[in-house]
């Protein structure tokens, strides 16, 4: 009589037959360049129909989502399980990087003991396409419990966080950018985008400036452009480019060669700005033969009231200054209108490391306000 086999045995002679291994020298897939090209097109229109999608969908709850956070008196904690939790991961990055305090959570170790992490001052976001998450969907009544607000970002309105959520934003897509229908992709896609809206409403709405940007990236690169200082790199003392308001045009020429910033400021017996003196007004003059160099007032010639930025300024607010006016140098001055420092857009490309010294050219205001906006 024929031995039967154990459950067990049997178990796993039936998952052998139907699973079939990958053979040990599979051929090597054929690339179809056009195919490939097509692909990747297919994808950034599904995509893109994606996020249209979400505009026509913004109603109410959008803004009564911005008004829980903004009224929050804690701290906006995101949480989402796979796809979901990578995607809700940036968000509470985005969110805390733009001047909405924000932490994320993992689900499944809320249930483990981190649930403590969130209190009754804080709100949820909670993100799931299914809006059925069972890692979600076992913390959301004790989150509720404590009478904390939760914004569901879901792709389904009547789903069990749906309805258990004080806000739902609905982020559903009509057709995944992955053929198989299975990979979360055009999906995620609109949770991210629908957390930015987020992040950027609230900043708008909170007056949040690239100061306060700064304060929250002072590391690396980023960092030391947006932390620099009007003073960390202006000329000041000796190196300021300044004549008195007696001296004439072939004064302030000297004193412009002398200290190489390609201007002079006029200030009065105080100290005090009135005017510029600059390499530009020098070549409209020259064309004037009434104008004798020697004779003639700077006063004359000068542009009065300049613009000028003061020493406690960052410095991307100089660069800035300089594209909007389409000018290369600044002059310093402090509370008092008095004259202490200069700059111009060399100081600017060098203190960021874009040239070196002896390289940086000018006119490239726009190329450092490009630069320190990250761009």
């Amino acid at each position: 009589m024929p031995s039967v086999p154990m459950p067990l045995e049997r178990l796993r002679n039936a998952m052998n037959a139907q699973v079939r291994p990958a053979t040990s020298n599979p051929a090597a897939p054929r690339l179809d360049g056009d195919r490939l090209e097509t692909s990747a097109r297919e994808v950034f229109a599904i995509e893109s129909r994606a996020i249209a999608g979400l505009a026509d969908r913004l109603d109410g709850g959008f803004r009564r989502a911005c008004e829980l956070i903004l009224a929050c008196r804690g701290r906006v904690v995101v949480t989402g399980m796979g796809k979901s939790g990578h995607i809700a991961s940036k968000i509470a990055a985005t969110l805390a990087s733009t001047g909405t305090p924000a932490f994320f959570v993992h689900p499944g170790e809320a249930s483990h003991g981190d649930l403590g992490m969130i209190t009754a001052s804080d709100v949820v976001l909670a993100l799931s396409n299914s809006g059925e998450t069972d890692e979600l969907l076992t913390i959301g009544p004790l989150i509720k419990r404590q009478g904390v607000p939760l914004i569901a970002l879901s792709g389904k309105p009547d789903s069990t966080l749906g309805r258990l959520a004080d806000v739902h934003l609905d982020v559903s897509v009509a057709e995944e950018a992955c053929p198989l229908g299975l990979a979360p992709t055009a999906s995620t896609t609109a949770a991210l985008v629908m957390g930015d809206a987020l992040a950027i409403a609230l900043l708008e709405a909170r007056g949040f400036t690239a100061e306060d940007f700064a304060r929250s990236h002072p590391a690396g690169s980023l960092g030391r452009r947006l932390l620099l200082l009007i003073s960390d790199i202006m000329h000041a003392g000796e190196q300021v480019p300044k004549v008195g308001a007696g001296a004439s045009i072939s004064e302030a020429l000297v004193e412009m060669t002398r200290k190489g910033l390609g201007m002079t400021g006029v200030v009065d017996d105080d100290g005090r700005l009135l005017g510029v003196f600059t390499d530009g007004d020098l070549r409209r003059i020259l064309d004037d033969e009434r104008c004798d160099l020697r004779a003639t007032p700077v006063t004359k010639v000068m542009t009065a009231r300049p613009k000028s930025i003061q020493p406690d300024r960052l410095a991307a607010e100089a660069a800035r200054v300089m594209e909007d006016f389409k000018i290369h140098a600044l002059l310093v001055v402090d509370a008092d209108h008095r004259l202490v420092g200069a700059l111009n857009i060399h100081d600017l490309l060098r203190a960021i490391g874009l040239v070196a010294a002896e390289d940086a050219p000018a006119g490239q205001a726009s190329r450092f306000a490009c630069h320190i906006n990250g761009t």
